[in-house]
């Protein structure tokens, strides 16, 4: 297990928001929790000197393009890039320095899972450079898929047959438990559990940490195979737990 450092950009500054309050259609009601002053390049020199590697880079909304392309080109092949991801646009991040792209709405749209859609991304950029961010909510005592700003539920439900269908198509996971995310309240146990349990591939959960003994929390519940990554929590971000602390844990799992 180790610690995944994230770059969350909004009108290309560098924030922290609750997952939940995000919409297609105004910004009045998206809730932001921390805007940085320091620039998405100056994160991810910080994160290239403490050596955390596979943190994400996520395009919350457009005018974000040239804050992500120096983030990641400030760490050449140590960051993930999402958020608008698809075909057409996806090599101008991997030819930038992007190890990775993370996709969610081009695969799921209308509810559903277009296995043409990610057949074709695949085909475009490749198994070992695609991870899929299989975000999701809790209804009716399941975890089900979210897209579209993480508004709509889609018909695809994150189960161990779903984990294993889709492991063959990507490199690794992102899942965020969006009820959670950026309200610093506690991680979703059962999500990290489900994770650890039946994930064939890495898979990263996001979401309610709120304190440091998260960390080997998630390590416990997901048996060491899941990684975590912590956003509004960390005093970088304006939170309590204290980054370099995190740093530390990160590098006594070696």
């Amino acid at each position: 297990m180790k610690f995944r450092p994230c770059i969350d950009l909004r009108n290309g500054k560098v924030v922290q928001i609750v997952g939940a309050t995000l919409c297609d259609n105004t910004q009045d009601s998206l809730v932001t929790n921390f805007e940085s002053t320091r620039t998405p390049e100056q994160f991810a020199r910080m994160y290239q000197a403490d050596q955390l590697s596979g943190g994400h880079v996520i395009a919350l909304g457009p005018g974000n393009t040239k804050s992500a392309l120096d983030a990641l080109q400030a760490f050449p092949g140590g960051l993930q890039m999402g958020g608008g991801i698809n075909p057409g646009n996806a090599h101008t991040f991997l030819d930038a320095g992007a190890s990775h792209v993370i996709v969610t709405s081009y695969v799921f749209s209308q509810g559903r899972m277009d296995m043409d859609k990610l057949n074709t991304l695949v085909n475009a950029v490749g198994k070992n450079r695609l991870v899929l961010d299989l975000s999701c909510r809790k209804r009716d005592g399941q975890f089900w898929i979210v897209t579209d700003r993480w508004q709509n539920f889609t018909e695809k439900a994150v189960t161990p047959a779903t984990l294993e269908h889709l492991s063959a198509f990507c490199d690794e996971f992102l899942i965020h438990g969006v009820d959670v995310e950026g309200k610093m309240q506690g991680i979703q146990e059962e999500l990290v559990v489900l994770l650890g349990e039946h994930s064939p591939i890495p898979a990263t959960y996001a979401g309610g940490a709120s304190r440091s003994a998260d960390l080997d929390r998630v390590k416990t519940l997901g048996n060491g195979r899941v990684d975590l990554t912590i956003g509004s929590a960390l005093d970088i971000f304006g939170g309590t737990i204290p980054y370099q602390e995190v740093v530390a844990w990160h590098k006594n799992q070696k």
